[in-house]
């Protein structure tokens, strides 16, 4: 039996010296490990072995509030930046996205339990508001002297003995979780020495204090199909699937899950939580009740207007940020932006990519697309070398089949023929 005893504890040439003993690696994969290594993610993540890379692309152009941004995105799926940057052109035949944040706070909770009477907690924490809110910002005072902190308490009753005091946090350029954590314990302990029981000290990723609000709209004409659709049609038929998608939570899930191709690609390529912020959409997907689509489509006249509201809460200082060079080249790559700027772009990321997705589905069908970009990965898959991929490419696109039987027959076909 594979020994691990004590792994935490050993250096990196020591862990990948029991790795190589305990999992039998050959040669080749122990040179794949050495050569992915990295002094910076050896400090970054418990048991360091080597760094796994996300091919990361370009989606330029993408117009966010009368700028045209440049957007790194970082994923394996192949048709995510080519359907983003898609998205992205129709919406430049209009005036682009406009967003509006109308605020940005991250909430802690303070979970109670066994609460004798709700209203006199309720009480206590409106009468010593102050100085509750003055304890969290002592926990983290750099904080407040940039103009953030601690700025709200309410008290949330979930039933007859359980509660939770919500610290409403400023976090200012950060995402802010170990901040809000810091101050939500030492609101934590100013209630426990009121006599409170008190479960946990703990941020809520459900960002419903930091709303984006994104609005496009697109002429119809930038809509039409190379096989002949009209604009006004496939506007049409782009509203009816947005409806589809308040209705359906089989569909809006799907739908959902394709916003997040391009959300979470550009989140990850800024150096954020995408857990995080995938949590908190989909969770505000069941806002009213119900699962439906985050995204909103309607036609107005000639048209087509989009719209979306996400809970996001993102940093551009903190956590790998500050220490990771591709993070920091990523954020060089969109001039560097505010954190309010950086959260708009990821919500025009999320419009385009439905566009797109959609736009698709209503008039060719997602395959024809997906699987022809899809074919870069298959020609890998079979044994292709760089030098092949495209001949190989070429010529799956030209069969029209996407398969590992054809393609290996493609390939041994064209080695022959050299």
């Amino acid at each position: 039996m594979a020994d691990w005893h004590g792994f935490y504890k050993l250096s990196w040439r020591e862990r990948l010296d029991k790795t190589i003993e305990n999992k039998q690696l050959t040669a080749e994969q122990v040179a794949l490990i050495e050569a992915q290594y990295d002094a910076v993610g050896e400090q970054q993540v418990e048991n360091y072995l080597y760094n796994f890379g996300v091919p990361t692309g370009l989606l330029p152009g993408l117009p966010v509030d009368g700028r045209l941004v440049t957007v790194p995105m970082s994923t394996e799926e192949p048709s995510v930046i080519a359907a983003a940057s898609n998205g992205a052109r129709m919406m430049r035949a209009g005036e682009g996205v406009k967003t509006t944040i109308q605020s940005r706070l991250l909430r802690g909770q303070v979970i109670l339990t066994d609460v004798a009477n709700v209203d006199a907690l309720q009480e206590y924490v409106s009468s010593n508001n102050q100085a509750l809110l003055q304890a969290a910002n002592d926990a983290h005072p750099s904080m407040a002297k940039r103009g953030g902190g601690a700025k709200a308490l309410t008290v949330e009753v979930l039933d007859e003995q359980t509660a939770i005091v919500n610290v409403l946090v400023d976090p200012k350029a950060a995402m802010g979780a170990n901040v809000v954590n810091t101050m939500s314990e030492a609101v934590a302990e100013k209630l426990t020495i009121a006599g409170y029981q008190v479960l946990m000290a703990i941020l809520s990723n459900y960002a419903t204090e930091a709303l984006v609000k994104a609005r496009v709209a697109i002429p119809v004409d930038a809509l039409a199909t190379k096989q002949g659709m009209p604009g006004a049609e496939v506007a049409r038929k782009i509203a009816v699937a947005s409806h589809v998608e308040q209705l359906s939570p089989y569909r809006a899930v799907t739908s959902n899950k394709g916003l997040l191709n391009g959300i979470e690609a550009t989140v990850l390529a800024s150096g954020n939580d995408t857990r995080a912020v995938n949590a908190a959409l989909h969770a505000y997907a069941a806002n009213n009740g119900q699962y439906h689509g985050l995204t909103s489509w309607t036609v107005q006249d000639d048209m087509l207007l989009g719209e979306t509201t996400l809970p996001l809460m993102l940093g551009v200082v903190g956590g790998s940020i500050g220490i990771v060079p591709a993070v920091k080249l990523n954020h060089a790559l969109m001039d560097n932006p505010t954190v309010n700027e950086l959260t708009s772009i990821v919500a025009a990321v999320g419009l385009a990519q439905n566009l797109s997705a959609l736009r698709a589905l209503v008039t060719t069908g997602i395959q024809a697309g997906h699987m022809a970009l899809q074919a870069k990965s298959l020609a890998l898959q079979v044994g292709a070398t760089t030098e092949e991929v495209p001949a190989l490419t070429a010529r799956l696109q030209q069969i029209g089949q996407f398969n590992e039987t054809v393609a290996r027959e493609t390939l041994a076909t064209l080695r022959h023929s050299k």
